[in-house]
């Protein structure tokens, strides 16, 4: 686990530190708010099919050489962004990187080889503690190292830094991660992916999950995706400012995941963890417009990654504790794709109606989010009946 940890780290602080600066970075080169959100949109478009086919590969050749050979590749891509000369040069290597980053669902199909089901939900908060570690170091590096004053050459200098850490957690894989996929278990030919959504299309609790997964991820996506504009609009705020807030954003569900799922799920179980983070994250969303304060902002947003850290994780691991060992990567791979496929249609749409109004898709995504109330709630309904409690 914690060598697995450590690449997490390294990738997403790499991923990560690049998306304070896309609103500022898209409109040098003249974009509007839907083609900023298309810059975010792009790398999730890329991430779908990349969850696919790596989860599908590493069930068939292991999880290791997907790792190392996957990251690595991904390096070279945030160097290529750095040098972008158009907004579609920019858009499309993201596409690309958004594939070869696509691998967290690899990630978790090596958790769920070398835990027990009874201690997956524990795991995964660490999966997702890890997460939010380099989601918080990420943006706040991005955010000091940028240099808006001089152009899209003052953004090479932290897109390099991304590529540096993406490279450090490819290198690491390469040299200290062993293989978590079973010994004896021979190369085979990968799960078809046909067979990976008819058995989450057929199975009640799994795709309930996989339906909450991706509205709740695409609300916070576009959050993300309009936060960096909004406060510019509102408070003429900067990269620095966004991408301190980032800093808290990280922090605050590193702190939950490390310390509070654990408790919360052996009390409540995962379900009901689900439908509060929900409801953390519906409040989270909703009050930003209303109370329109800098410091409020940053809290709310803090609060907003709670809510994620509460709901997804648990969610993942509900998915993986109901899948069969030989499924892990294919099933897995299909619900981070899912999750990608919600990046993609949800920034470009919310991009657009901040066009329309700055506060509108804080108030349209409060909705969606308590439109999946009545699903949670069903999902807790249907675990009751599986484990008698």
């Amino acid at each position: 686990m914690p060598l697995l940890l450590v690449t997490v780290f390294l990738n997403i602080a790499g991923f990560s530190l690049i998306l304070p600066l896309l609103p500022f970075y898209g409109t040098l080169f003249g974009a509007s708010s839907f083609e900023v959100a298309c810059l975010f949109a792009a790398y999730s478009l890329g991430n779908v099919f990349g969850e696919i086919y790596w989860g599908r590969l590493s069930d068939s050749i292991g999880r290791r050489p997907v790792l190392i050979i996957t990251i690595g590749v991904a390096a070279l891509t945030y160097v290529a962004f750095a040098f972008a000369t158009t907004l579609a040069v920019a858009i499309a290597i993201r596409v690309v990187s958004g594939f070869f980053s696509g691998t967290f669902g690899v990630v978790q199909g090596a958790i769920a080889d070398i835990t027990p089901p009874e201690q997956r939900a524990r795991n995964m908060g660490y999966f997702g503690a890890s997460f939010n570690l380099g989601f918080a170091a990420g943006p706040a590096l991005g955010g000091l190292l940028a240099d808006t004053s001089s152009g899209l050459a003052g953004f090479r200098l932290p897109i390099l830094a991304a590529a540096a850490l993406a490279a450090g957690a490819s290198i690491w894989s390469l040299a200290v991660l062993p293989e978590t996929r079973a010994k004896g278990a021979a190369v085979r030919s990968a799960p078809s992916y046909g067979e990976a959504l008819d058995f989450v299309r057929t199975h009640p609790l799994l795709l309930r999950l996989f339906i909450i997964a991706f509205c709740g991820i695409a609300a916070f996506a576009s959050m993300e995706a309009v936060f960096g504009l909004w406060t510019a609009s509102n408070f003429h705020w900067s990269t620095h400012e966004v991408g301190l807030t980032f800093l808290a954003v990280g922090g605050a569900g590193l702190l939950v995941q490390a310390f509070c799922i654990g408790p919360l799920v052996s009390r409540f179980g995962e379900a009901r963890v689900i439908v509060g983070g929900l409801c953390i994250l519906a409040l989270a969303i909703l009050l930003p417009p209303l109370l329109r304060l800098p410091a409020a902002s940053v809290a709310l947003m803090g609060t907003l990654m709670v809510g994620h850290s509460l709901a997804f994780p648990n969610a993942g691991a509900l998915v993986s504790r109901t899948t069969p060992r030989d499924r892990q990567g294919s099933v897995m791979g299909l619900n981070m794709a899912s999750n990608a496929l919600s990046r993609i249609v949800a920034p470009p749409l919310f991009g657009w109606i901040f066009s329309l109004h700055p506060d509108a898709p804080y108030f349209a995504c409060s909705l969606l989010i308590v439109a999946m109330l009545p699903i949670a709630m069903q999902v807790v309904r249907l675990r009751e009946k599986e484990t008698g409690k």
